[in-house]
């Protein structure tokens, strides 16, 4: 053995671990059993002479398992479905005297006892969750298969081959890559832990190509259509090489909840070379910027090619590429967003705001963060692991946010139990029932050194959670599966119940929840264009009969969307005398030139108002986010809109601001139409307009969407999309 292929085993296991789908050996073509006398030629004996595996896309194996849109000449299927292969020997097929049997294996070590190595006999009938071959048809040297994998079957690449026996032995074929099978997680299979069973469901879950990402803010959702092309050429193989790179055992690739915790791991790289490096701080040297991305496809490919991580992502981001990883292996998995998401570095169930006495935001000592919004992923399975009733959707993350079991990574968290309050349930559970149901508290840090909690709000964390309707562009509200409505009874036993499990509560909050003021406070932004000022208004109730004479402070920062401040770049305090039983409104102008200068690349402007009523002492605090309106990209398509003809594709876009945009990138996808490709211009004057055109020839037939988005040094988050129906190429 050469010292490269030494493998030091540690004196505890017989082979070394089996964790590369990549990896293989080759078994032998010839098992000789004893001395072959002279004279005996094997291959007078029943030879293979070739094998067929209709594998093309209008195959019925293809059709069948639903496979037919990967863009991959081998043959895939699904497992615990059964297949079509078709052997050709060197004389007719005698049952009486001859016996074969094919093989599937897997990495480089296969064993029979691990699923790596699988012997399928031929059986007079198939039996349900077993592997087997039965013949179907004989004809002259030819003999047709049935085939049926298990339905916890190995996900990956399989190597085939056919094994003769003999009376000196097994004959077996030679290693032929164009006989290699990937075998798929199956929805479609009542047997198989990814079982979902609705057929609109699998179409939108598992088949769908295309989605909708929601961004912004509560009161101002925005979307953007992802490419996640899980069907592009060399997508499925980069999803088997994720796993590889994780050094992931082969014999636990069959398992869901194991395949999407190392997916949660592996799509972002900050502990294992993962797929994506992610940055929050608006420097984007040497990478793409987030927002830029239009799919997952040019990511997951650079990812294999350079096998380097791949720069840069944020939430939406990592959710999109897993999102991808999860539908190409055959698990149903949709994007989730929830706005107004807690993240809470103790899971302690509080985000504590900590504020000056004057009102003003002690920033040293505000160490949570609310997230305008955060986006991860769902992924349909049983949980066999935990009990009755907690399988189906499973919260799985992949935004590097907290450690889990010695790695970034989050989930899969049954959705069911978060809703239940029963976060003693793996994995992770407890911080993802803190991202939607911590409470905002306000915490006066008095000179003293003591804290007094002064406010308590309990419904701002969690407000909306929200994933793309089935069959549609839409939004489907899906905050009830994870959580009661407020107030309600059950929302309480929920919150009593994961207490019970060791979520945290440190401060009881109850007496400061019940004594409400006298005075009611609320503030509206009115909805703002970029480059353009807008109007703050601040409402002040009085619902007593006395007088009050109130100090407000406002602070307006230009925030990243995780809810982290970069620069307060307004504030104000302003005095407000109340009549008793009555209201007055205080507006606020916000001039262009005072947040321009200093935007990052969500636009994003968070106000913050408090207020003392100087005669109760009481303080009243709100904060608001709003996302600036920014300019669209144009895209326009010219030419017959059919499967093998050129059609132009033109995009478009004009600036708005009062400055030249620099270093601008264009970035064009559209599965089936249009691989990703981006065009850089130097420079775009104030008012000019810009238009690239491109020749696409479409692959695809049927509703497709062209997705374009736009980066600069100045302006980012620019994004165009348009929708096509690409027709059939008619028949001759």
């Amino acid at each position: 053995m050469s010292e490269t292929s030494r493998v030091a085993f540690g004196g505890r296991r017989a082979v070394p671990p089996n964790n590369s789908n990549a990896a293989e050996d080759d078994l032998p073509t010839l098992e000789p059993q004893g001395v072959v006398p002279r004279g005996v030629n094997l291959q007078e004996f029943l030879n293979v002479t070739s094998v067929h595996l209709f594998k093309e896309r209008w195959d019925t194996n293809k059709v069948d398992h639903h496979t037919d849109k990967y863009e991959n000449n081998k043959l895939i299927v699904r497992r615990g479905q059964s297949f079509y292969i078709q052997i050709d020997f060197n004389r007719p097929y005698d049952p009486r005297r001859d016996l074969f049997r094919v093989e599937y294996v897997i990495g480089r070590y296969p064993q029979e006892n691990k699923g790596t190595y699988i012997p399928v006999p031929i059986v007079s009938e198939l039996q349900s969750g077993k592997w087997g071959a039965k013949i179907v048809m004989r004809e002259d040297r030819s003999v047709r298969l049935s085939v049926q994998s298990s339905p916890e079957c190995i996900v990956g690449k399989f190597r085939m081959y056919v094994a003769v026996w003999t009376p000196y032995g097994i004959i077996r074929t030679s290693r032929n890559p164009e006989t290699d099978t990937y075998i798929l997680f199956n929805p479609w299979c009542e047997d198989d832990a990814v079982y979902l069973d609705n057929e609109k469901e699998r179409e939108e879950y598992v088949l769908n190509d295309i989605g909708v990402i929601f961004y912004g803010e509560v009161n101002d959702i925005k979307t953007r259509s992802w490419s996640y092309g899980q069907f592009e050429d060399g997508i499925l193989d980069t999803c088997l090489y994720v796993m590889d790179r994780a050094q992931m055992d082969l014999s636990g690739r069959g398992n869901p909840i194991k395949v999407s915790r190392v997916g949660s791991a592996m799509v972002n790289a900050k502990d294992d070379e993962g797929v994506l490096v992610g940055s929050w701080d608006n420097i984007y040297a040497y990478g793409v910027p987030p927002s830029a991305w239009t799919g997952s496809v040019d990511i997951l490919l650079e990812y294999q090619s350079s096998e380097n991580p791949v720069r840069y992502g944020q939430c939406w981001v990592f959710a999109g590429v897993f999102n991808t990883f999860l539908r190409c292996l055959g698990i149903p998995a949709r994007i989730v967003t929830n706005y107004f998401s807690a993240h809470d570095n103790d899971a302690n169930l509080q985000m504590d705001i900590f504020l000056e006495e004057d009102g003003n935001v002690n920033s040293k000592l505000t160490k949570d963060s609310v997230w305008n919004y955060h986006c991860w992923n769902e992924a349909w399975m049983t949980r066999p692991d935990l009990p009755v009733g907690f399988g189906g959707w499973q919260a799985v993350d992949s935004t590097p946010q907290e450690n889990s079991d010695g790695m970034y990574r989050c989930g899969p968290a049954s959705v069911q139990a978060i809703k239940h309050g029963h976060v003693c349930f793996q994995f992770d559970a407890p911080f993802v029932f803190a991202e939607v149901n911590s409470d905002l508290i306000y915490i006066t840090a008095k000179k003293d050194g003591t804290h007094v909690v002064e406010n308590v709000d309990a419904t701002h964390i969690g407000k909306l959670i929200v994933t793309k309707q089935i069959g549609g562009d839409g939004m489907m509200d899906i905050t009830d599966t994870y959580k009661f409505q407020e107030g309600q009874e059950e929302e309480r036993l929920a919150l009593e119940t994961a207490l019970m499990y060791g979520a945290k509560k440190p401060l009881n909050t109850e007496g400061v929840m019940k004594s409400r003021s006298k005075v009611d406070m609320d503030f509206e932004v009115e909805n703002a264009v970029l480059g353009k000022d807008l109007k703050l208004t601040i409402t002040f109730r009085n619902n007593s009969h006395n007088h009050y004479t109130i100090t407000a402070y406002l602070s307006a920062n230009i925030t990243f969307y995780t809810g982290v401040s970069k620069a307060e770049f307004k504030k104000e305090t302003f005095d407000v005398m109340l009549e008793p039983l009555s209201f007055k409104k205080e507006a606020v102008l916000i001039q262009a030139g005072e947040y321009m200068g200093q935007l990052l690349e969500q636009a994003s402007l968070h106000f913050f108002v408090t207020a003392r009523i100087n005669e109760t002492r009481d303080v009243l605090a709100k904060q608001k986010s709003t996302v600036l309106t920014i300019p669209e990209l144009i895209i326009k398509v010219r030419g017959a809109q059919v499967v093998g003809s050129d059609m132009t594709v033109t995009v478009e876009f004009t600036n708005p601001l009062k400055e030249t945009l620099r270093n601008v990138w264009i970035h064009l996808d559209g599965p089936g139409i249009t691989r990703p490709m981006r065009k850089m211009f130097r420079e775009i004057r104030p008012s000019s307009t810009v238009q690239w055109e491109e020749v696409c020839r479409p692959w695809v037939s049927g509703p497709r969407k062209l997705i374009a988005s736009m980066s600069s040094d100045s302006l980012r988050h620019v994004y165009g999309e348009l929708d096509v129906q690409i027709q059939r190429r008619p028949s001759m």
